[in-house]
C-alpha cells in the first residue's frame, strides 16, 4: 500500500478530503491542533465545527448552491450526508444543528480504520510524500509563515464575521412572528422568527449602530478588506441609512400580523438547533464591542430582553493567491505533491470548502495510485469552482462563492431564446452541468 496521505486541518475541507482518500482504499493521517491549540473563533475540539452561520445555502433546485451540493451528493460526500442528518428548518436553505453536524463528522472520521486522527499542531509542510493543506481561514501563525515561505507569495488577509446567537426563550413572540418571505419554505412551515420595525424604531437603531464602538482591528485599517457577501452590519450602515433595509433587514414578502402590513424593516432569526432552543440573527455579523452589541441589538423589536448565547465577532482569514500557485487539480505548481483545499485556497463558504476538500482528496488519491488527476469538466459546478481558484486573475484575486457567473455561459442562440426567462436559463445550466458530470463519472480513469 502507498504511504499515507497527510492532511493538515480537520475542518470541512480536511475531513472531507480524508474521507475521500479512505473511500479509495488509501490511508490518511489527519492533523487537528484543537483543542490543545485554540483559534479565535472555534469553541470546541470537534471536527468540522461551523463557526459562522449554520446555513449551507440554498436547496432550491436549479440554483448554483443546489447544483454544487447535488454534485457533491453524487460523489458520496460525507459532510453533505452529515448535514442531511442534522438538518433544521431554514426555508429553502440547508441549515443544520451545528453540534449534531460536528458530532456526526467526528464520529465518522474517528471510526474509519484507514484514517489516523492526530491531535497536534503542524508548523511546516511535510518535505516528503503527498500532503493536503486544509487549515482554513484561521491557519496558525507558524504554519502561515511556512506556507508563505513555500509559495513565495505574500499572505493575503480579509476580515470575516460571526453572527450573534440569542436564547429562544428570551425572544418576545408577542412582537416577533413566524413567517418565511412570500410564504416560501422547503419544509412547508414558517421557518423564521421575524422582528418588525416601524420607521422610528429603524431610525433609532441606525443612529445607535453608526455611533457604536467597534473592536480594534488586529491589522492596520489600511489593510482591512471585507468579503462583500459577509459585510458587518455597521459597514453596511455606513454606506447609507437604507442599505440594511434593502439588505439583511429587507421586509419584502412579510406581513406583520399586528398591523396586517409590511413592516418598514425586519430582522430574521433562524433556528440554530433541532430543539429550537436558540436562534442566530441572519446577516447580522458585526465587530462591535460585546457591551455595545447587547445594548444595540436589544433595540430590535422583540429582543428587548434578549439573552445572547454568543455575540458577533470579527476574525482574520488567511488565503493564498491560488491562481498564481495552483493547478486545476489544486496542487502547487512548484510542488505537485502538495495540494490546497478549503478557504485557504480562496473559496468562500461552507459548501465550497467541502467541495475543494473532496476534489483534493480525490486528486491526492490519484497521485498516490500513480494515476493522473482528472479535474471535473468546466461545465460542472465543481469544475468551474476549481477553474476559478486556479485560473482567475491573480492580480485581483478575491474569495468566491459558487455562482452561475463562474460556470460557462449558454450558447448564444440558447441565451437569446431564454433571454426573458432567468429561471429557465439557470435550469438549463444545471441540466448541462449534471449531464457533463455524469459523463465524467462514467469514463474510467487512465
Amino acid at each position: 500500500m502507498p504511504p499515507p496521505i497527510h492532511i493538515i486541518g480537520a475542518g470541512l475541507a480536511g475531513t472531507e478530503a480524508a474521507w475521500q482518500v479512505a473511500r479509495r482504499g488509501l490511508r490518511a493521517v489527519l492533523y487537528e491542533m484543537r483543542p490543545a491549540t485554540p483559534t479565535p473563533a472555534h469553541q470546541t475540539g470537534r471536527l468540522a465545527e461551523l463557526v459562522c452561520s449554520n446555513s449551507l445555502k440554498s436547496e432550491q433546485e436549479s440554483t448554483a448552491p443546489w447544483l454544487l451540493k447535488e454534485e457533491l451528493r453524487r460523489l458520496d460526500s460525507l459532510l453533505l450526508r452529515a448535514a442531511a442528518e442534522a438538518r433544521v428548518p431554514g426555508g429553502h436553505a440547508l441549515t443544520v444543528d451545528r453540534d449534531l453536524f460536528a458530532e456526526a463528522v467526528t464520529a465518522a472520521i474517528s471510526s474509519e480504520p484507514l484514517i489516523e486522527l492526530r491531535r497536534e499542531e503542524i508548523t511546516a509542510i511535510p518535505e516528503e510524500g503527498i500532503a493536503i493543506v486544509a487549515t482554513g481561514p484561521l491557519t496558525s501563525p507558524a504554519l502561515a509563515e511556512a506556507i508563505a515561505r513555500l509559495t513565495g507569495s505574500q499572505r493575503l488577509y480579509f476580515y470575516d464575521s460571526i453572527s450573534p446567537i440569542v436564547d429562544a426563550e428570551s425572544v418576545d413572540t408577542s412582537i416577533a412572528f413566524w413567517a418565511s418571505r412570500y410564504g416560501k419554505s422547503a419544509t412547508g412551515t414558517d421557518d423564521y422568527l421575524n422582528c418588525p420595525f416601524d420607521r422610528a424604531e429603524y431610525d433609532r437603531f441606525i443612529d445607535e449602530l453608526l455611533a457604536a464602538q467597534a473592536v480594534t482591528a488586529h491589522i492596520p485599517e489600511d489593510h482591512v478588506r471585507y468579503f462583500e457577501a459577509c459585510l458587518p452590519i455597521e459597514e453596511l450602515a455606513r454606506r447609507g441609512r437604507d442599505t440594511l433595509r434593502f439588505g439583511p433587514m429587507k421586509p419584502m414578502g412579510l406581513s406583520d400580523p399586528r398591523t396586517g402590513r409590511r413592516p418598514y424593516a425586519a430582522v430574521q432569526l433562524r433556528q440554530e438547533n433541532q430543539r429550537a432552543g436558540s436562534f442566530n440573527l441572519v446577516g447580522f455579523q458585526n465587530h462591535l464591542k460585546f457591551g455595545e452589541q447587547a445594548r444595540i441589538l436589544r433595540l430590535i423589536p422583540g429582543l428587548e430582553k434578549a439573552e445572547f448565547l454568543r455575540f458577533g465577532q470579527i476574525h482574520r482569514n488567511t488565503y493564498i493567491n491560488a491562481p498564481a500557485l495552483l493547478t486545476p487539480w489544486l496542487a502547487l505548481r512548484a510542488r505537485p505533491e502538495v495540494l490546497f483545499a478549503g478557504q485557504i485556497s480562496g473559496v468562500e463558504g461552507y459548501v465550497e470548502a467541502i467541495a475543494t476538500g473532496l476534489m483534493a482528496g480525490m486528486h491526492a488519491a490519484s497521485l498516490a495510485l500513480g494515476d493522473a488527476p482528472r479535474p471535473l469538466p468546466r461545465a460542472t459546478a465543481l469544475g468551474s469552482l476549481c477553474h476559478y481558484v486556479s485560473g482567475a486573475d491573480a492580480a485581483n484575486y478575491q474569495p468566491a462563492n459558487i455562482t452561475f457567473d463562474l460556470l460557462p455561459p449558454l450558447e448564444e442562440d440558447l441565451r437569446h431564446k431564454l433571454r426573458r426567462d432567468k429561471a429557465a436559463r439557470h435550469a438549463e445550466i444545471c441540466r448541462r452541468a449534471l449531464a457533463a458530470f455524469e459523463e465524467y463519472r462514467h469514463v474510467p480513469a487512465r
